[in-house]
């Protein structure tokens, strides 16, 4: 991850003739990546090199563009593969709809109509108990929809205003984090009859610092973006007031981790990402038009990858190959490669290498010594 950069030998396929707002790269095998237009347009890539050159471009398998019978008539804002096949895949969008797909005939299976705008939704990584569709919209209440019988009858009411990003959490299958334009963040069990948990406070209860009307809030602003790390034990949550946070997800303690300021503009959802499979974990937050890479955990910026020449919308980390897939305004989506390391030489020990000093972060203070018991 820290050698990620911009892959001259690698393309995406520039299908897109307007701004990428969204990326999904289904969990079963990381192959295939689904991408969301601000014109209603989605794509579906297959990330393989078939043609096992070293340069190549990942090749648009369908497109459901302007023509197609059931295209989205405004802006797609979330695409996300079905979490156990790739035969499914839903989508979103301000045109107040969400999407079941049929991947293989790209046909509706379903539509859900919604009163507002569609921001956010999201299907549950580890649910095997329910299949609800949590969707964040212009209401202020969450709605649950069911993929089982085809009804969204279950809302979550709580929130004052418009709710824009909701995630499951990949630990409970029954938890659920929402973020809203009213700077707060709840944490629900979708099973429980009054929903909320709890709703996460900056402050940590400390009456002092918080002015009553700011008593309860994430963010002094909206709150537009959510995402849990892989083992859902914390939640790293954007907001407008140009501030990250990060918060222990079983108190729904501010952990005060300080990033910065984390410039964030946008009047929707913000798609960030966090690794999985790398350690320490990392943060790939849009920043206008590059991409802010940030440790999650002591809050270093790393770097910043630029190739974008607009606004990024979303990123989207592949964990197997330890890739990262950026959209943008600029309607291209940017593939980011580790660079390949220059190979050791046979003849130099590992020894003789200059040792780096150990970043005391990594360092492990496990003790296998029985007296210390």
């Amino acid at each position: 991850v820290l050698s990620l950069e911009l892959n001259k030998d690698r393309d995406v396929e520039r299908i897109h003739g307007s701004g990428i707002n969204t990326l999904d790269i289904e969990p079963v095998e990381g192959r295939y990546m689904l991408s969301g237009g601000s014109d209603g347009v989605i794509v579906l890539y297959d990330l393989e090199n078939l043609s096992r050159k070293p340069s190549y471009t990942c090749k648009a398998l369908f497109t459901v563009g302007r023509s197609h019978p059931d295209v989205h008539k405004f802006s797609v804002e979330t695409v996300q593969w079905y979490p156990h096949d790739t035969g499914m895949f839903t989508s979103s969008s301000f045109d107040k709809t969400l999407k079941i797909w049929d991947t293989n005939t790209l046909q509706p299976a379903d539509i859900f109509h919604f009163e507002g705008t569609v921001y956010s939704h999201h299907m549950s990584p580890v649910a095997t108990r329910h299949c609800l569709i949590a969707v964040g919209t212009k209401s202020p209440k969450v709605q649950l929809c069911d993929l089982k019988s085809g009804s969204s009858s279950h809302i979550l009411q709580g929130h004052r205003q418009e709710v824009l990003a909701v995630s499951w959490s990949p630990r409970h299958e029954y938890i659920l984090a929402t973020g809203s334009a009213d700077g707060r963040v709840k944490l629900w069990d979708v099973r429980r009859a009054s929903g909320c948990l709890s709703t996460l406070d900056q402050h940590n209860g400390e009456k002092s610092k918080a002015s009553s009307e700011a008593a309860n809030t994430a963010h002094n602003g909206r709150v537009n973006g959510l995402c849990y790390t892989n083992d859902g034990l914390h939640l790293l949550t954007i907001g407008t007031d140009d501030r990250m946070r990060l918060w222990n997800s079983s108190t729904g303690e501010n952990t005060l981790v300080n990033y910065g300021k984390v410039c964030n503009e946008s009047r929707k959802g913000l798609k960030f990402a966090i690794s999985c499979g790398c350690n320490p974990e990392f943060a790939f937050v849009p920043y206008g038009s590059t991409i802010a890479v940030y440790t999650v955990f002591t809050g270093e910026l790393i770097t910043m990858l630029r190739g974008h020449y607009s606004t990024v919308n979303c990123c989207v980390f592949q964990p197997h190959f330890q890739e990262l897939y950026s959209g943008s305004k600029d309607c291209n989506i940017l593939a980011w490669i580790p660079a390949p390391r220059d190979p050791v030489p046979d003849d130099i020990s590992e020894k003789s290498l200059p040792q780096r000093p150990l970043n005391p972060a990594y360092e492990d203070a496990w003790s296998s010594s029985d007296d210390e018991g």
